[in-house]
């Protein structure tokens, strides 16, 4: 399965439940996204609350994935962070899997497991494009803030395209 997608590929995932205010940041991300013309070496997902189904789709041969969450990291809410991540060890974070909460950390929890158990690897770098929430209360919209904040976070997202374009025509991977 892993050989269908060329190994420059971008994998851009939102995720995030839509019904928990702030929490719906990534799919909002993801959306604004989708209007834009693309470079043809990236795939745009809205992972939503399909975590276990993400980890399973970062096997197939992707070179940069960028996660898109709400991320709270204790800074003013609307804060947007760029984040770079690893696949923990199984042994340092065991996967726990609940179909509500799948966190970027928890994907790559499950995805660290299903690399050992199948002798696959997976990205060569993730990255965690987040933004700070003022509320993750249920109800759908995102606050005033944070949706202020997701213009910036589309620019975050197209500057690691780019980059990660550059970095593949350097190599001859795509």
């Amino acid at each position: 399965m892993s050989a269908a997608v060329p190994k420059g590929r971008v994998l851009v995932a939102g995720v995030g439940n839509i019904f928990l205010g702030d929490d719906g940041f990534g799919v909002e991300v993801v959306r604004r996204l989708s209007a834009l013309a693309l470079p043809d070496h990236v795939e745009l997902v809205d992972t939503g609350v399909r975590g276990v189904h993400l980890a399973y789709q970062l096997l197939e041969g992707y070179r940069t994935v960028v996660l898109v969450d709400a991320t709270a990291r204790g800074c003013e809410p609307g804060t947007v962070y760029l984040i770079e991540a690893r696949l923990p060890e199984p042994e340092e974070r065991p996967a726990v899997m609940d179909g509500h909460r799948m966190t970027p950390d928890a994907v790559l929890a499950v995805l660290g497991t299903l690399t050992s158990g199948l002798g696959r690897s997976g990205p060569e770098k993730v990255l965690v494009v987040g933004c700070e929430p003022q509320s993750l209360d249920e109800g759908m919209g995102l606050s005033p803030v944070v949706e202020a904040s997701v213009d910036e976070a589309v620019h975050v997202v197209l500057g690691l395209v780019e980059e990660a374009g550059r970095t593949a025509a350097a190599l001859g991977t795509r």
